[in-house]
């Protein structure tokens, strides 16, 4: 019997070395190991072996059924590896970028001018903030001096759900949510995703990005504001670009001005975008109204600070001389491939 044993291992073994797929190797061993195989039915006569012989005939018949069954897993690792060389050869991709194929992505030239105001502004001592999109009322209005019978909510009517909560109008939000946990003097800005229901046009759009800033510390005043601006516009345009302030009402500053810059479209001469004033509307800002304050924590009267609300959807428009703001929340791939 063990000389059947191992002519039966030797027929297996010609038989495995001329596998070529996982099918044949499924047969094979089917065709020896399985119920009604050659090596079941030599374990099963064991029973007729002289009892003397036995012990040595049932080691040699697992030893080779052990052979089997590891080199049945042997061939089916091969076979495996074999299909991945395969697929990797025929199925090759260059994910290297190429300066040259145009079909290269990009970040979106929004991203491009934030994350380039995150750098200046970090260098100047700034941290950076991140909020929620949907919001409270109380973070949104209620905490930036907008109580529910003020009339600027008019002006920033949003998308409310049923549960009262709302998209966020500013991410003015993002500064109550600051104050709540740092302590003067600290510098913050909050870059993000605004809703507003507006008519679109060349300048509005329903969805916009804002980046607002605020600074708190003791003897805070506009001059530092104003710095603090012309600073940040010189290095993105990176050249002194003209502003100009002017008297505006928003609740949570006082006083509160309306930053312009001129336009950088049409050099100050006039156009659809501008309106043919020459100015663009930039930023609201101002001083940081004493409500606002007290809403995060802040002693009103040992702090002062100032606060301005970036529209970064303008600024690319004039940093990029793109005329309708539409084309920045488009998603058309035309438009985007000019600023990989």
């Amino acid at each position: 019997m063990i000389d059947q044993l191992n002519q039966l291992y030797e027929e297996f073994k010609e038989k495995i070395a001329a596998v070529e797929d996982m099918q044949q190797l499924d047969s094979l061993k089917t065709l020896f190991l399985g119920k009604k195989g050659p090596m079941t039915d030599i374990l099963k006569g064991l029973k007729d072996v002289a009892p003397d012989m036995r012990k040595e005939v049932g080691m040699k018949g697992n030893e080779i059924k052990q052979g089997m069954t590891a080199a049945i897993e042997a061939r089916r690792d091969e076979l495996k590896q074999a299909a991945i060389n395969e697929k990797i050869s025929n199925e090759w991709l260059d994910v290297t970028l190429n300066e040259a194929d145009s079909n290269v992505g990009g970040l979106h030239p929004v991203s491009v001018v934030q994350y380039e105001i995150e750098d200046i502004f970090t260098s100047m001592g700034f941290t950076v903030l991140d909020g929620p999109h949907i919001e409270t009322d109380y973070y949104n209005f209620e905490a930036l001096n907008i109580p529910a019978d003020h009339p600027a909510r008019d002006m920033q009517d949003t998308f409310y759900f049923e549960n009262g909560a709302i998209l966020r109008t500013h991410t003015s939000a993002i500064q109550v949510r600051g104050m709540e946990k740092a302590t003067p003097p600290f510098k913050v800005i909050g870059p993000g995703k605004v809703f507003r229901v507006e008519r679109p046009d060349a300048t509005h759009e329903a969805a916009f990005h804002q980046l607002e800033g605020m600074v708190v510390g003791e003897d805070i005043n506009v001059s530092h504001l104003i710095n603090t601006m012309k600073t940040l516009l010189s290095e993105i345009f990176k050249r002194d670009v003209d502003v100009r302030l002017r008297p505006g009402f928003f609740p949570f500053v006082e006083p509160g001005f309306e930053l312009d810059i001129s336009c950088q479209l049409c050099n100050g001469k006039g156009c659809s975008v501008c309106k043919n004033v020459g100015w663009i509307e930039l930023m609201p800002c101002g001083m940081v109204h004493p409500n606002v304050l007290k809403s995060g924590g802040i002693d009103p009267e040992k702090y002062s600070g100032f606060a301005f609300g970036l529209g970064l959807d303008r600024l690319v428009m004039m940093r990029y001389k793109i005329e309708d703001i539409r084309h920045l929340h488009s998603g058309d791939i035309r438009f985007s491939g000019k600023f990989k």
